[in-house]
């Protein structure tokens, strides 16, 4: 079976799953989230807590950017945090059986025989026995949410700072008691149960700062959200602070739901891992062929250059055993001069008799392939795309100096911007930069016929600019007897000026 037909099957296969994925993503989208945040702070008769109201503050913003309806309430007495509870429960119960309940609470919390208790900012207590008069229980809470028969309920307590009734007999417990969560709940703590969780040094709690940093990551289950937030809590806290956490939900839940891509996407990718995997330079210029703006067609450009570049030294290699393969590079000395010359100068024209004429005299040469896939876009007159971004043309062994020209003396230092102060007036008195937007003054190697290079930009040839400039004029500085020594469209004395600017840094 061919990868095409594979990837056809698989792709049947997976379009009922994507279809099956978006419209839960579609439902999920409608399913209706709302969340009561509660932060006390400003506490009249116990110790003031520094970050709470700040950190629901936050929790708020964060819970409304991933689809929450927010009920925030700060500083809040009894009687108010008793009237958020219940009219968040009605809401709730008012709601879709899939609506989504979320409760948080960053305040002080205290637990007496087994239960725990959220303190407003009013509270004012000398025996425990009045504990349950002037505080409001986290089970009112509990029971409100469960009594919206909602599919999901999420609770996060932030509550566990410490215990300001020390003093107090019978309420001399630290953190928060652990809870039964009621079926379809998700119970979040700070940490421990038993445990004291820290305000934090900055403007939020370490447990609020990293939950709301997280919350938007897409595609992420709750519960490894949390188990990210615990991570996160003992290292900001050096191992004192431990979150927990405990479940009973019966859905899958996630803040963000992940994104999924499109079937072209799939396919598309599925398509390019396939060609990848061939190492095959014509699947490759195939797949450019038809995927000109591909996200992935830098990719296979690259791979392209690579795979030809490979294949040129093998060739090399094998034709003569006892001369080493050359080092990787973009350009190998073979295939011959004369053959690159002529795939170049049909590049060049980008006419059908170019190519033709390179199919003539190199009917098996090493970019036959590419010469024919040029030949049938021209003829079916569709629009060209030459995979190949670097030219093929290499530069010829011609004496140092051009006749006509004169060497000079050489400067010491060569500047991008600045003239060159060497050979004839044309060169010497014009920068590097300036000559990357001039036109040849000699063929780039023999024989190349005008049209390839007559009256053209070497940038426009070459792709030239700083960085690349300075590539190139690097390989004159490691191998000065072969690669100065031939021709360059400038002449032979530029080539010497650019191996000294390459030598001063390419400034």
């Amino acid at each position: 079976m061919s990868n095409k037909t594979k990837f056809r099957w698989a792709l049947l296969f997976l379009l009922p799953v994507l279809f099956l994925f978006s419209q839960a993503q579609a439902d999920d989208d409608d399913n209706p989230r709302l969340a009561l945040v509660v932060g006390n702070s400003a506490y009249s008769y116990v110790t003031p807590l520094d970050n709470p109201k700040n950190d629901a503050v936050l929790m708020a913003e964060s819970l409304e950017a991933v689809g929450f309806d927010v009920m925030l309430v700060t500083d809040a007495s009894r009687d108010e945090l008793t009237r958020a509870i219940a009219d968040f429960g009605r809401k709730l119960r008012d709601a879709d059986d899939d609506a989504t309940g979320l409760f948080y609470y960053a305040g002080h919390g205290v637990q007496s025989f087994g239960s725990n208790f959220l303190l407003p900012v009013d509270v004012n207590l000398s025996d425990a026995a009045d504990l349950s008069l002037v505080a409001v229980p986290a089970q009112a809470l509990l029971r409100q949410m469960f009594s919206a028969r909602n599919q999901t309920n999420i609770v996060i307590l932030d509550a566990c700072r410490d215990n300001p009734f020390e003093a107090i007999p019978d309420l001399n417990e630290n953190g928060l008691a652990e809870m039964k969560a009621p079926r379809g709940t998700f119970l979040a703590y700070s940490t421990g149960p038993g445990e004291v969780a820290l305000d934090g040094v900055g403007a939020n709690s370490p447990f609020t700062s990293s939950l709301a940093r997280r919350m938007s990551a897409p595609g992420v289950p709750i519960e490894t959200l949390f188990k990210n937030v615990r991570r996160d809590v003992l290292e900001a806290t050096n191992g004192v602070q431990t979150p927990w956490d405990t479940s009973s939900m019966t859905a899958n839940f996630q803040f963000v739901p992940a994104v999924m891509p499109s079937p072209a996407e799939i396919q598309e990718r599925q398509l390019w891992e396939t060609v990848k995997l061939s190492k095959d330079p014509i699947q490759v210029m195939l797949f450019l062929r038809a995927n000109p703006e591909s996200r992935f067609a830098g990719e296979a450009r690259s791979l392209l250059q690579d795979l030809v570049s490979s294949e040129m030294q093998e060739t090399a290699s094998s034709s003569d055993p006892e001369v080493p393969a050359p080092a990787p590079a973009p350009v190998s000395v073979d295939p011959s001069d004369a053959e690159r010359a002529l795939i170049e100068a049909a590049r060049q024209a980008g006419t059908a008799d170019a190519y033709k004429d390179y199919l003539d005299t190199y009917p098996d040469g090493h970019f036959s392939e590419l010469a024919r896939l040029e030949l049938q876009t021209i003829e079916r007159n569709e629009p060209r795309t030459d995979p190949i971004s670097e030219p093929i043309v290499p530069v010829a062994p011609t004496p140092e100096v051009t006749a006509g020209e004169s060497s000079g003396g050489l400067p010491d230092v060569v500047a991008f911007n600045a003239p060159l102060g060497a050979g004839d007036p044309e060169i010497a008195t014009r920068s590097i930069s300036d000559l990357i937007s001039a036109s040849p003054r000699f063929p780039p190697i023999e024989g190349l016929p005008e049209a390839a290079w007559k009256d053209k930009t070497c940038a426009s040839c070459h792709q030239w600019e700083q960085a690349n400039l300075c590539t190139q004029a690097k390989t004159y500085m490691n191998d000065q007897t072969r690669a100065v020594t031939k021709e360059h469209p400038f002449g032979g004395v530029f080539k010497q000026l650019l191996r000294i600017w390459a030598e001063g840094g390419c400034q």
